[in-house]
Formats: structure tokens, C-alpha cells, sequence
């Protein structure tokens, strides 16, 4: 009876193990002909034949040379696939409709907004401060596989000034605002012991309206945030500030640098201290560009990702008046063309640029599509679409630290994926034609297919 036995249980496990070979090599998706941009700044591969399966890539070579997949075939000619898009400097749950609310932080909100910027493509992305605690539930749910939307990571509360930046609505349990050295350090253990990912200060006097954070203050949040192997990211204006952060050794500028032309003292500190640099164009462009381009406002990527309220405001006269009427205009389009300036020296002179944008933080910083806005304007700033893909994906993933799984399309990492019928290169608003997404392998369903 022992040997009859053993026989029937190997025959059990053979047939469950085939079994299950054949059902995982049924939940493969093969991509075919399709352009690759790998994002690693290398010239696109085309009419290649992509695998997936098992949330991972599993195959990359040319269609004409590998044999076909079992599963389902999706056929790639003409269009092009790039890594899903990584955003650096983002928000969560702070914009109700046409206005910042304290009271907008709840789970349900920030689920909501995770999720549209994945169907946007955008499959990572940093809260930049103002969180409040529930945020690390979602996110050890994310990391758990039991929650959907773009992955997120923390920078906690944010570190602030009293009566200064961040000028923004919020509640008590969402953001410190130290008075001394020792009371930064004691916050920022605090932010350590909840297993924060990067802490943030903010360093900006706006336009000389506000108070600014102390430097004994943020060398003591730097050097703290130091010895728990945290990085920092500062909220950054004006170039001396951004010198005395990088000598200090803040880790992300998480800003352009706007009151001036950046020089080749602080170009050249960046690159030698290995500090990230990330433009936020958006940021400024996003006090009138829907003033001045009301086309947007009916395109449907756009459309999508608003509110029916502030679609409505944002396509007021009064609204565009208001722009056009406001002093403080002519500054943010100051303030826009020294940040495109500035991104082309950092990047000629090999600092890590980043990609982020601030969407999130206020009404017109639009979740999802303020990612593809951004991609645009450092295009405009004189990147090529190849270079500003790369910092919206492999740069980023380096910053976040997972460049070992994904920001990259490589053979054994997570299948982060967007398909675009289009190719990007050609012209960079063809990242706005997304045919399909898959996020961990998982198929999303994007918010416009054009």
C-alpha cells in the first residue's frame, strides 16, 4: 500500500504543479511589435515582443526573433511602451473642489486620488508632507497587495515655521511647526519612529511675506533625519537658501530655484554631493495657464481629472480676469522662466533632475495630469522627450529607492507599464494617448483612451 500511495501523491503533485504552471502561463500578456522605451536614456528598441506575467517583466527581445507566449496578445504596432510614470513631489487630500480644505484629509479622499493618479499612469508617488497619520495604514495595505491606486510613499507631517511656509489650510496632527533646534530634532524622531520614507521642511519667505525657517533650525532637522538614515527634501526659492541646504547637506531640492540664474557653485555642490533636483514647473505655470490656454479646459485628459466645480470656475470670465488683473501674474511668469532656465543648466551639468510637481497642494495642481503638464514643460525648457522620461522614471525610482524593481522596462522587474498610441518622441503630448496600464502586472483602466 506504500509504494501505491506515494505513487498517487507524486501524481498529485504533478498534476497540481502543471496545473498551476498552466493557468500562470494562461494570466501572461505578451505585447508584440511594439516600440520600447526602456527608460534608461538609451534610443527606443522597436518591434519588440514584451511578457508579462506574475506582476513581473518576464520577457523583452525582438518580436521577429522570440516564439509566441501563451495567454492574452495585445498588439503593440505603432504605439510605444514607456515605465509608469513616478511623481517625487505630489499631495494628498488637501484640494476640496475649487478650494484647500483642513478637513479634506480623510482615507476615503485619499484613496480617491491615489487612484486617479494611477489611472493617469503615474504608479508611485511621494506625499511630500501635510499627511496625516492614516496615511502609513494605506500605505502598509499597498505594500500588502491589498490596496489599489499609485503606490505611495511618506514624507509624514512636513516640517514648518510658525506663522510662515506652508501657508496652507491644515490640521494640528498634520504638520510641526518646531520653535528651536531641539523641538525639530524631537519631531523628527517622532517621524522616524512611524517608519517615515523622507522628511520635509520648508525653507521660502514668500517673496519676503512670511517668516523663514532658521538655519540652526534645518541643520538640526537635516543632521537628525541623518542618523536615521532618512532623506530630506527642502521647499526651496531663492538661490542662497539652496546653497546653504546643499553645504548642510539636505538630500532633494524639492523646487526650482526661482529668484535667480543658479551659478556653477551650487551646480557644482549638487553633482558632487549627489543632491536630486526636481523643477515643479508646473507649480508656477499653474497660477494662469488656464487663463491663457482655455483650449485645455475642453480637452477630455483634462476635463477627466476635475472637479465639475472648478472645471466651471477655471472657465469664468471672472476667473480669467482675475489672472490677468492679479500683480502677482507677472511674477510667477518671472519666476517660470528662471525655473526652465535653470532645470537646462542642472541637467547640462549632470545634476540629478528629477521629476515632480506639486499637484495636490492647491486647485489648479491637477493629480494625474499635472504629471504629463510637467513632462511638456521641461520638454519646452529645452530636455528632450527621451531625457524628461528618464527623470519621470529612472531618476525617480533611484530617489525613492526602488530602481531594483521598477522605472525601468528590464526583464525581472515589476510590469509598471503605460502603452501609448504614439510615440513620445515625436512629440511629447503623445504620453496623453494612453491605449493601456498595467500597475504590478494588474491591468488599470486608464481615465482617457485616445
Amino acid at each position: 500500500m506504500r509504494p501505491l500511495r506515494a505513487a498517487l501523491a507524486t501524481f498529485l503533485f504533478l498534476f497540481l504543479f502543471f496545473a498551476e504552471v498552466r493557468v500562470s502561463m494562461s494570466q501572461q500578456t505578451t505585447i508584440t511589435h511594439v516600440r520600447v522605451i526602456e527608460g534608461t536614456g538609451k534610443p527606443p528598441l522597436e518591434n519588440q515582443r514584451v511578457v508579462i506575467g506574475n506582476g513581473k517583466i518576464l520577457s523583452i527581445g525582438p518580436a521577429s526573433q522570440l516564439p509566441p507566449s501563451p495567454g492574452q496578445v495585445v498588439d503593440g504596432s505603432g504605439k510605444t511602451l514607456i515605465p509608469g510614470l513616478i511623481n517625487a513631489h505630489g499631495h494628498l487630500a488637501l484640494v476640496d473642489g475649487t478650494q484647500n480644505s483642513a478637513d479634506y484629509y480623510t482615507e476615503p479622499h485619499v484613496l480617491a486620488e491615489l487612484r486617479q493618479y494611477e489611472s493617469y499612469g503615474v504608479l508611485d508617488m511621494l506625499s511630500l508632507g501635510l499627511n496625516r497619520d492614516l496615511i502609513y495604514g494605506i500605505r502598509a495595505e499597498q505594500r500588502q497587495g491589498q490596496l489599489d491606486g499609485a503606490a505611495v510613499f511618506v514624507a509624514d507631517r512636513g516640517i514648518g515655521v510658525p506663522g510662515g511656509a506652508p501657508p496652507l489650510a491644515h490640521q494640528p496632527d498634520q504638520l510641526y511647526l518646531p520653535k528651536t533646534p531641539e523641538e525639530a530634532r524631537q519631531d523628527v524622531r517622532e517621524a522616524a519612529g512611524r517608519n517615515t520614507d523622507f522628511i520635509k521642511i520648508w525653507v521660502d519667505d514668500m517673496h519676503g511675506t512670511k517668516p523663514k525657517m532658521g538655519t540652526a533650525v534645518y541643520q538640526a532637522v537635516i543632521d537628525e533625519a541623518h542618523k536615521h538614515h532618512i532623506k530630506v527634501a527642502a521647499h526651496v526659492y531663492a538661490l542662497a537658501d539652496a546653497k546653504q541646504l546643499v553645504a548642510d547637506g539636505v538630500d532633494v531640492l524639492a523646487h526650482s530655484v526661482r529668484d535667480t540664474t543658479v551659478d556653477q557653485q551650487l551646480l557644482a555642490a549638487m553633482k558632487a554631493h549627489g543632491v536630486y533636483y526636481i523643477p515643479t514647473l508646473t507649480v508656477d505655470e499653474s497660477f494662469f495657464v488656464f487663463g491663457d490656454h482655455r483650449e485645455i479646459l475642453k480637452d477630455p485628459f483634462f476635463e477627466r481629472a476635475v472637479p465639475s466645480d472648478l472645471l466651471a470656475m477655471l472657465g469664468s470670465d471672472a476667473y480669467r480676469q482675475k489672472v490677468e488683473s492679479d500683480p502677482q501674474t507677472a511674477q510667477h511668469r518671472q519666476d517660470l522662466a528662471n525655473a526652465e532656465k535653470n532645470l537646462k543648466l542642472a541637467y547640462d551639468a549632470g545634476v540629478k533632475v528629477a521629476f515632480g510637481t506639486d499637484s495636490g497642494a492647491m486647485p489648479t495642481r491637477v493629480p494625474g495630469y499635472a504629471e504629463h503638464r510637467e513632462l511638456e514643460r521641461m520638454v519646452a525648457a529645452g530636455l528632450t522627450p527621451l531625457e524628461a522620461i528618464g527623470c519621470a522614471t529612472r531618476t525617480n525610482a533611484e530617489l525613492l529607492g526602488i530602481a531594483d524593481r521598477t522605472g525601468t522596462i528590464e526583464a525581472g522587474k515589476q510590469a509598471d507599464l503605460i502603452l501609448l498610441d504614439g510615440n513620445p518622441l515625436d512629440g511629447i503630448r503623445n504620453t496623453q494617448k494612453i491605449a493601456a496600464i498595467w500597475h504590478n502586472g494588474q491591468k488599470v483602466t486608464p481615465a482617457v483612451v485616445r
